[in-house]
């Protein structure tokens, strides 16, 4: 057990003081959620620090990190994108604008679409989306360090059951 499990945590305070006042309250759900919403909220600060150091923001890091998974020629029409990050047409234009003029990507009308464009990433974007997912899942492989890999694997297994149950 380590020291954090012995002394609790933030949420654990949370669920004693509900307790105290409101005993017949079921805070299981609390219990993950609250611990799931703070993970989330303390790696997205981390995240942000990890693509800060490439001009990045994490929402600039999904349009061009979706680039490249997308394979050669690292090109999708700005509906795909907008669809792939569930983003209203608005936000991935202004995710656009600033990706285009730091030289990161182009937009080019769509030769199979005379109304439509297509986004494709520039050889300066792909080497920097390379090295920013690399840095960005170094800062995850040290926060899911404090578990060794077979609860590493257990979480994730978990995680992804839960997740599923929900989304459906």
């Amino acid at each position: 057990m380590t020291a954090e499990q012995r002394t609790g945590d933030p949420v654990d305070a949370i669920i004693e003081q509900w307790a105290r006042v409101r005993p017949d309250l079921d805070t299981a759900g609390m219990e993950v959620f609250g611990r799931v919403f703070r993970l989330a909220r303390a790696m997205g600060d981390r995240m942000e620090k990890a693509y800060a150091r490439y001009g990045i923001s994490r929402g600039e890091f999904d349009v061009l990190a979706t680039l490249r998974r997308s394979g050669e020629p690292y090109t999708l029409s700005p509906r795909q994108l907008s669809a792939t990050l569930m983003l209203t047409t608005g936000g991935m234009t202004g995710r656009l604008d600033k990706l285009e003029r730091a030289g990161l990507l182009r937009r080019s009308p769509d030769p199979h679409d005379r109304r439509g464009l297509q986004v494709t990433l520039t050889a300066e974007g792909l080497r920097l989306i390379d090295e920013a997912v690399g840095a960005g899942l170094a800062a995850q492989s040290e926060a899911l360090s404090a578990l060794d890999g077979e609860r590493a694997v257990l979480l994730a297994g978990l995680l992804r059951e839960l997740l599923s149950a929900t989304e459906r």
